[in-house]
């Protein structure tokens, strides 16, 4: 598969990078690792980018420093794709799994992209919910059946990520301070513009071991919330609910 791939992989696990190299290469992907930017011990103060007012006011809660490394490797990772000229770039974060088909499933799906309007900025290929979207095209893969969709409410899953050039180029042109960890900043931008995609079910999935760049604790710490979290919370997810489904009427209309 002649796409430039990136693994984010934490130093020092070798298990996983084992998993997924291995994983990659039966697949005949082949990938640059990319050592995942390690926020865990790190103070947020210490990041330049980390607005703490902004994440109060956004998600009712201070960011881990888990939470921004995760965000800042993703950016490396569109970085790199846009530096290496490539139309499209994929993603992986270490604990990924290949689903059965997946090689089969990305040249349909890659065949029907570049054969189609690229009005698309993002592709999320390890959804592991899918709510609010519209179906695009149907594909087999390894005799199970996938559906392409337009993702109105983006899935929050950062697992294994398509990207285009032009979606890119808008993640990294945009930054400049971090509000949300990458998957609700993803969730933000691409319910507002409608240019995310999904693959579902997903054509990669998670090996489900806890993860480590985001600290591995769990259960976030109620600690540092806003009085108002649960409020803030949920006025988040109903306002990116509404957009995604006045999207979703929108498209229905045409």
């Amino acid at each position: 598969m002649r796409l430039p791939a990136y693994l984010i992989n934490l130093d020092g696990s070798d298990e996983r990078l084992r998993s997924a190299s291995r994983q990659l290469d039966e697949a005949g992907v082949g990938f640059e690792r990319v050592p995942a930017f390690d926020g865990r011990a790190l103070r947020v103060e210490e990041f330049p980018d980390y607005d703490p007012a902004g994440a109060m006011a956004y998600m009712g809660r201070p960011l881990r420093g888990g939470e921004i490394g995760c965000y800042l490797s993703h950016l490396d990772c569109a970085r790199r794709f846009l530096d290496s000229g490539a139309e499209y770039g994929l993603v992986f974060e270490d604990d990924m799994q290949l689903k059965p088909g997946f090689a089969e499933g990305m040249r349909i799906l890659m065949d029907w992209l570049d054969r189609h309007d690229r009005d698309w900025d993002l592709v999320n290929l390890g959804a592991d919910q899918h709510k609010i979207y519209t179906p695009v095209m149907g594909f087999e893969a390894a005799g199970r059946h996938h559906e392409l969709t337009r993702a109105h409410y983006f899935p929050m899953t950062t697992t294994a990520l398509l990207w285009s050039r032009q979606g890119a180029e808008t993640f990294v042109r945009t930054h400049r301070r971090i509000t949300a960890g990458v998957d609700n900043h993803f969730r933000h931008w691409l319910t507002r513009n409608d240019r995310g995609l999904a693959v579902w079910p997903p054509l990669v999935t998670t090996t489900g071991v806890e993860s480590q760049i985001e600290d591995g604790k769990g259960k976030r710490s109620a600690g540092g919330r806003h009085p108002l979290y649960g409020l803030i919370k949920q006025r988040r997810q109903i306002v990116n609910k509404l957009i995604a489904w006045r999207h979703k009427r929108r498209l229905a209309r045409r």
